[in-house]
């Protein structure tokens, strides 16, 4: 019988060796996870991490994992949540957007507490983390359109990838990993609604709840329980059930000969993929031509449909939370106008209130563009054009914005990044020494790392 599709993939994963990346790959790697912890430092604070924390905390359990900030020891399998909220919570860490979108650090924690459960060494840590990045990125482009243009979200594509993650550091057979794909791909499809029209906590959630669903899927494999095989293309499996149009040559064609990880894109702006071409836009025309808010009588903002879909919802002029306001476009503008600049501190409670972005949001309009549509997602085009009440026009164009990796994040972007988010938690010499060791951590204990990321 031929090979199924999760076959060929756990046979990949299984064999692939921290010898056969190559330089850039590995520090491509380091880049991402020292931006990763960073993210995590900034959702130390928020509520939802906060609520999970304190569950776990009163649930107890073996401590094999730490939680990062904190120092909790939990188990594995609920560290791995609440490590991938720590770094979804601000929507801040990375972005891969072709037929679908995905952040695939939401899938490091897999491999951080799988590891220090197991006493894995960093370079086995590293090889799990690009599998994460490899077929995360490769679940994108496997739909045409993408299962986001089906209605439904990209966890469910991460609930197939954790289990590979977790399973490579449990020394998995590639059969045993045939199977937790298929326990994890059997119940965790998720639909769009958490991020659709008034967002809740579960916009950042539901990808780490796949996370963890994966993790808990390899230690059931690991123990011998069976997974459906064919949960790609069987009967009733992922591809029958979600339609036609499917490119599996994107999932499983040319694994080895380069790695997707080199194509993923970090974000400069704590917002939803989508709007970060808009500021950057915004902010070339308000700065460089001086425009005060008050100034204003109209801004239009040229995108694609999705965009305007997504992110001019009419719950988007009037956002009452941080998940809301982070996925608003008219917000984000209206913030980058007042403000000139988007920070964390953009989407506050208090900022929220701010009558100045209430006085210019209604100002903000969305236009969709056929031709932009047709330009992405090899681009992701703007064009932001600012009306004065003197009548006056300002306008800027642009196709992509800083961190994608055709305008990468330099080391001094990133630096300044990670500063920002764990200020408030590390002196600058806890900063330098976990730089440090994230940038030298094949050579390093996967525990100590661990211990070292708690404040």
């Amino acid at each position: 019988m031929p090979k199924t599709i999760s076959q060929q993939i756990s046979e990949f994963a299984v064999n692939l060796k921290y010898e056969d990346l190559p330089d850039n790959v590995i520090a491509e790697v380091k880049r991402f996870l020292y931006d990763s912890i960073g993210c995590a430092y900034g959702g130390y604070h928020t509520k939802d991490v906060n609520i999970l924390r304190d569950i776990y905390r009163a649930m107890k359990g073996k401590k094999e994992a730490t939680v990062i900030g904190f120092g909790d020891k939990i188990p594995a399998v609920n560290a791995a949540l609440v490590n991938s909220l720590m770094i979804r919570a601000l929507d801040f860490n990375d972005i891969y957007w072709k037929e679908d979108p995905s952040h695939p650090s939401d899938l490091i924690p897999a491999a951080l507490n799988v590891g220090e459960m197991v006493d894995a060494s960093m370079k086995e840590v590293i090889v799990a983390i690009v599998l994460a990045y490899e077929f995360e990125q490769r679940l994108c482009e496997f739909a045409v359109p993408g299962i986001r243009e089906r209605k439904w979200h990209h966890a469910t594509l991460t609930q197939f990838v954790s289990p590979i993650v977790a399973g490579r550091l449990l020394g998995l057979t590639a059969e045993q990993m045939t199977n937790a794909i298929g326990i994890s791909g059997s119940h965790n499809h998720t639909i769009g609604c958490p991020t659709a029209g008034r967002l809740t906590m579960m916009k950042n959630t539901v990808d780490p709840m796949a996370v963890q669903a994966g993790v808990f899927a390899a230690l059931m494999a690991k123990k011998g329980y069976t997974g459906t095989t064919a949960i790609f293309e069987g009967k009733e499996s992922f591809m029958d059930v979600y339609g036609p149009a499917w490119d599996p040559q994107k999932l499983i064609g040319g694994l080895g000969e380069s790695f997707k990880i080199l194509e993923c894109g970090m974000k400069a702006f704590p917002t939803e993929a989508l709007t970060h071409t808009h500021i950057t836009a915004t902010l070339k025309v308000i700065t460089g031509n001086d425009i005060k808010y008050d100034e204003i009588d109209r801004v239009i903002v040229t995108t694609i449909a999705r965009a305007c879909d997504i992110l001019f919802d009419p719950h988007k002029y009037r956002p009452e939370s941080r998940e809301t306001a982070d996925h608003s476009l008219p917000y984000c503008i209206a913030a980058a106008i007042v403000d000139r600049q988007i920070t964390t501190d953009t989407f506050s409670d208090e900022k929220l209130k701010d009558p100045r972005i209430r006085e210019i949001i209604d100002k903000i309009k969305g236009e969709a563009s056929v031709e932009f549509e047709k330009m992405f997602p090899a681009k992701q085009p703007s064009k932001v054009v600012v009306k004065t009440k003197d009548g006056k026009e300002f306008a800027e164009y642009l196709e992509y914005p800083k961190g994608d990796p055709r305008e990468p994040m330099t080391m001094d972007d990133l630096k300044a990044k990670f500063n920002a988010l764990s200020g408030r938690l590390l002196s600058p010499e806890r900063q330098n020494e976990i730089r440090e060791m994230v940038f030298n951590c094949e050579s390093v204990e996967i525990k100590s790392l661990m211990d070292k990321l708690t404040v």
